[in-house]
């Protein structure tokens, strides 16, 4: 039995409660090899050859993993050929065990993966016929040289360099690692959570290292390395401008909060999966990433619920980017969205771009724990109840009573908590679409004008709330409670229970209700033919 709600739970019973970036996938590449015309004019204008072919690039590639031999025989690493489908983090893990130094680099591992590389196809000029030589992107397999390091501020992380042109490169580090490092070096004492901290005796010097982790000593330390280990690029390509520029690939945004006991907070997240099941519908993963999905939006949208063992996982997607929430190792909820593709988002792939990632990380994990709070406690006052179903008169302004059971604002109520996680509001046509579908009607029945009224209504009521300088609406922290409760009494409790209550109804979801009614009516008969009193 829960004892207690989730907002309670989190309130009472959280010792610690931290976000921060968790892991980043970077990209490491160069901007100017990414175009047949760009590598043209890397070998015919820069280096000086008559013409641009791959025959020039297996000279640079022989170097390259020749210097890669170098660099483990002169530092005497142990080179480890990796194979489909083995576990690289087991690994590195076991090998972090023996390694006491505070920097260095722990192994290089070799894979044979895919890479997206350049090759050259003879075409004819149209005109002339005259055949020439030109370079188009493909992909081949190739060996991948992952160098595996310990860094002082950010511990165990990787660079990984593809070993054919133009060279591209991947950096998988860890903010919670990186938390760790600054805890250890400033003396404060913290108990370690897989890929996470479960305890620290300074909670909020924890929270500002995770948040002044950023983009400026990301890079600071991918340079730092790209310095210290073998080189595709030699120094004079570099002076001319190939260098490495970082966009980031995979970014993870965590907020971890943990309980003081584990048996209530695992009990309560799997009664939260329980009540937050349709998550994943089309309509409400657009709402909670902002961004409208159709019928040609690439994607799976529904919420999974995984199990790894006994311990549940909800997962909600969009596009390539999604929510997790699970119970981690039974004493923490870990709430954390990954951003796959920053385009989703409208926003950059670089490096520079990591602030406005992050807002959007942070405010989806936060929504998502909001709206799970006020689903499970929603309960309202008297007072509140009552200034709903009252017309109200705001700044001289008169607003129609929103009554309980009406059914265009029952349709509204449904409509708005599917609008709850939206980060930059609504507008009109967003909301007007779904009110239609639930009251039965096209669009061009419910018009624009008829929504114009209800927002407005909605709006001297204090449910949504218009921002400044636009046509667009969020739904206030009371409107979240008041749509909430109104579609849960509305759906859960009078439309099965009047169903119950005829006899007969075949869409009823239970009997319960109708047998008692039936009881009561013969006990009635009863008393009434018992008092001898004529029908």
């Amino acid at each position: 039995m829960i004892k207690q709600n989730l907002r309670e739970l989190l309130e009472e019973k959280v010792t610690l409660d931290i976000e921060g970036i968790d892991r980043l996938y970077l990209n490491a590449y160069q901007p100017m090899l990414q175009t047949g015309g760009g590598v043209s004019h890397f070998f015919r204008n820069h280096r000086g050859a008559v013409v641009a072919s791959t025959t020039l690039m297996a000279p640079m590639s022989k170097e390259f993993v020749a210097s890669i031999h170098r660099f483990i025989k002169k530092n005497t690493l142990e080179k480890v050929r990796f194979f489909k489908g083995q576990r690289k983090d087991e690994e590195t893990k076991r090998r972090l065990k023996d390694f006491h130094q505070t920097e260095g680099v722990l192994y290089v591992g070799v894979a044979q993966e895919k890479f997206n590389a350049f090759r050259v196809m003879k075409k004819h000029n149209p005109e002339t016929g005259a055949s020439f030589p030109w370079l188009y992107r493909s992909t081949v397999m190739c060996n991948q040289y992952y160098f595996y390091l310990v860094d002082d501020d950010f511990g165990p992380l990787f660079i990984k360099f593809s070993s054919y042109f133009p060279y591209t490169a991947r950096i998988n580090l860890n903010g919670h690692e990186y938390a760790k490092r600054q805890l250890e070096k400033e003396g404060i004492a913290y108990e370690a959570l897989d890929n996470g901290v479960l305890s620290c005796e300074n909670p909020e010097r924890l929270q500002q290292i995770l948040n002044d982790l950023n983009e400026t000593k990301i890079e600071r330390m991918v340079r730092k390395w790209f310095a210290r280990l073998p080189h595709p690029f030699t120094p004079e390509d570099r002076a001319a401008g190939f260098r490495y520029q970082i966009s980031i690939l995979q970014s993870e945004f965590a907020r971890t909060q943990v309980f003081d006991r584990p048996l209530s907070g695992r009990q309560l997240f799997e009664e939260v999966i329980r009540e937050n099941i349709d998550l994943g519908r089309p309509e409400k993963v657009s709402l909670i990433f902002d961004r409208r999905i159709i019928k040609r939006t690439p994607g799976r949208f529904a919420t999974r619920v995984i199990t790894h063992g006994v311990i549940p996982t909800l997962h909600v997607s969009y596009k390539t980017s999604g929510i997790k929430q699970y119970f981690k190792e039974e004493r923490a909820l870990r709430t954390e969205t990954t951003i796959n593709n920053s385009r989703d988002f409208a926003i950059g792939r670089l490096l520079k771009n990591l602030p406005a990632l992050r807002e959007i990380g942070f405010n989806a994990n936060r929504r998502l724990l909001e709206v799970e709070m006020i689903s499970q406690d929603c309960q309202l006052g008297n007072a509140t109840f009552e200034r709903v179903n009252q017309p109200q008169v705001v700044d001289g302004q008169r607003a129609s009573a929103l009554r309980f059971g009406d059914a265009r604002i029952m349709a509204l109520f449904q409509a708005l908590n599917l609008f709850m996680l939206l980060p930059q509001g609504f507008r009109n046509a967003n909301l007007r679409g779904h009110v239609a579908q639930l009251l039965g009607l096209s669009p061009d029945v419910y018009s624009p004008g008829r929504m114009t009224y209800d927002l407005r209504r909605l709006r001297l009521h204090g449910i949504i709330a218009r921002e400044d300088g636009t046509h667009r609406y969020h739904v206030t922290h009371d409107g979240m409670r008041i749509c909430l409760f109104m579609s849960k009494v509305y759906q859960r409790v009078i439309r099965p229970g009047c169903s119950q209550l005829m006899d007969g109804c075949p869409k009823a979801p239970g009997r319960v209700i109708t047998a008692a009614m039936n009881q009561l009516d013969k006990a009635i008969d009863q008393l009434v033919t018992e008092a001898k009193i004529a029908a």
